[in-house]
């Protein structure tokens, strides 16, 4: 026999915030939270990304004084993102000993050893046509792309990297990686996989971030059509048997049913990515005094973790950071 009103009163345990809170289901906290950050090669002054309010390049030169700012905050891990001076068709910078990712990587360890580097393994932002791959004949190559994201993921982790995060969406490029990695020695290397990376728009100011706009076509090929979970399931399951460690599902926000699905159906630990359109629509918005900003934040990275996500690349992490640390 089921109790109903007036015996069952649901908002007996919402009359204060004590109470609330003793019984809150889900929980976020800083050490969930991964900051991107991008390195740019040849700039001496952060420069501010327009369509991303209060997001910057930064200069190699302070990027030490950022990461400390971020340990104080007690943020664990960033995402490295790398904008060479000089592209070229195949993304040699990617792979470069002293290219700009590899020299940020050694400060950093070298500097602030506590904070965990992730960097993103995709080649887009270093080649000339903007692709995440090979260019022969307006296609974007699968397979000959593979030796090159190994290639690159190699020289993250001699440079220092703690773990790589292959996002070019090429098949079997987990695998790849960690065939390289085995061979080289770094069979302690986490791979943090975009397992379902979506053709999303909500990418659209990230492109300005990390000057990676292709100079033809779109990344519809090779990216997932956002009309579709049950792929997505597929894409993850195939990570997880060439070896990620972790996988990810990027968007984050009208993505919820993906990232709840994955959740169910795996058991590794599952990162999702607050994009840069999810990002600069709640900055606007609260520009113009349309919406609560910090309410709106801490309700989306919740609902995040509701869905299922163990951690959170989010522009928003040291704002939210700050906002615990005063909880």
């Amino acid at each position: 026999m089921t109790a109903n009103f007036p015996i069952v009163r649901m908002r007996r345990t919402r009359q204060n915030e004590a109470l609330r809170s003793m019984v809150r289901e889900t929980h976020l906290q800083t050490s969930q939270l991964i900051y991107p950050i991008f390195i740019a090669e040849g700039i001496t002054q952060p420069q501010p990304i327009a369509s991303m309010p209060g997001i910057v390049q930064w200069p190699l030169g302070l990027l030490e004084q950022e990461a400390k700012r971020l340990v104080q905050l007690g943020i664990p891990a960033i995402l490295l993102f790398g904008i060479p001076a000089e592209k070229d068709a195949v993304g040699s910078q990617a792979y470069a000993e002293q290219g700009i990712i590899q020299q940020a990587i050694r400060l950093l360890k070298a500097t602030v050893p506590e904070l965990l580097v992730i960097t993103d393994v995709c080649l887009c932002e270093y080649t000339d046509h903007g692709h995440c791959g090979v260019i022969h004949n307006g296609d974007v190559l699968n397979d000959e792309s593979l030796e090159l994201l190994a290639r690159m993921a190699a020289s993250h982790v001699e440079a220092g990297a703690d773990i790589v995060a292959p996002s070019d969406m090429m098949d079997g490029r987990v695998g790849a990686l960690r065939h390289v990695l085995d061979e080289q020695g770094y069979k302690q290397t986490p791979i943090m996989a975009y397992s379902a990376k979506f053709a999303s728009a909500f990418f659209g100011p990230f492109r300005e971030a990390a000057g990676s706009t292709p100079q033809f076509g779109d990344r519809r090929s090779y990216q997932m059509d956002p009309a579709n979970a049950r792929e997505a399931l597929r894409e993850v399951e195939l990570d997880i048997r060439e070896g990620a460690d972790i996988v990810m599902v990027k968007p984050a926000m009208a993505y919820m049913d993906v990232i709840h699905r994955v959740r169910e159906s795996c058991d590794l630990p599952l990162a999702v990515y607050n994009v840069s359109g999810e990002y600069s629509m709640i900055k606007a918005a609260a520009q113009q005094g349309w919406i609560d900003e910090r309410r709106v934040i801490m309700e989306v990275l919740t609902g995040l973790r509701r869905a299922g996500a163990d951690m959170i690349i989010t522009y928003f992490a040291p704002e939210v950071a700050q906002w615990l640390k005063e909880a």
